[in-house]
C-alpha cells in the first residue's frame, strides 16, 4: 500500500500578503504545504490509515500550525 500525505498550513494570509507585494494581485487564498509519500508493508487499509495518522501527529506535521489529509492506495 502506498500513503499520500498533504500537509498544509493553516489558514493564514502571510504568502497572500507576500504575492500582493511583489506586485501578483488577483489572488483570493493561497495554501502552502508539502507531499510525504509512503511504501508502505501494511496490507489492512484501516490499521495502515492509523499507523500513517500517528506518524503524522508525532513527526510529518506540526500540528500547531499545519493540517494534513492521508489518502491510502493500492500499490
Amino acid at each position: 500500500m502506498k500513503a499520500k500525505i498533504h500537509i498544509t498550513l493553516k489558514k493564514g494570509k502571510a504568502v497572500q500578503t507576500a504575492l500582493a507585494g511583489l506586485g501578483f494581485t488577483g489572488v483570493d487564498d493561497v495554501r502552502q504545504g508539502k507531499f510525504i509519500e509512503l511504501e508502505l508493508t501494511e496490507t489492512d487499509r484501516a490499521k495502515a490509515e492509523a499507523h500513517v495518522d500517528d506518524m503524522c501527529k508525532k513527526l510529518l506535521a506540526n500540528t500547531v500550525i499545519e493540517n494534513y489529509a492521508i489518502e491510502i492506495v493500492e500499490g
